[in-house]
């Protein structure tokens, strides 16, 4: 896991990140009420590529709860500074992985609007290995 933050001297910047890990890890355990403590009241949830906005706390929490498949959650990077943080994870629903990129904006040191991008894996095009290094 990446543990960089921009600026790891200042302490809100700390606050800010170990807040996001605390998110991740309560919805990783199924601690719906502890892990949306991160989110303002009038919070905004959005999802491009499906086109929905769930507006408020309580209806994020809420629409998380009413998720059929239960999510296994890894985090594999957090990196932000001051109001914006973007945290990568692999997220895993019935055994089949799916890569998530999660951009939060902060205010006040609570997440008022949220985008998660969600992608499959795919296999890496031979033509291209000659490129690659380590894996990511």
């Amino acid at each position: 896991m990446n543990d960089l933050a921009v600026n790891d001297d200042d302490a809100e910047n700390v606050d800010i990140r170990a807040a996001i890990e605390r998110h991740w890890k309560a919805i990783d355990a199924g601690q719906l009420d502890a892990a949306h403590k991160i989110y303002r009241d009038n919070a905004t949830l959005d999802f491009p590529q499906s086109g929905e906005r769930i507006t408020g706390r309580d209806n994020i929490r809420e629409s998380r709860a009413a998720e059929p498949h239960h999510a296994s959650i890894q985090i594999r990077s957090i990196v932000g500074q001051g109001d914006l943080w973007v945290s990568e994870c692999t997220t895993t629903f019935d055994g089949d992985p799916e890569l998530v990129v999660s951009m939060m904006e902060f205010r006040d040191g609570k997440v008022i609007h949220e985008t998660l991008y969600f992608a499959e894996p795919f296999a890496a095009p031979k033509w291209r290995a000659k490129w690659v290094g380590d894996k990511a």
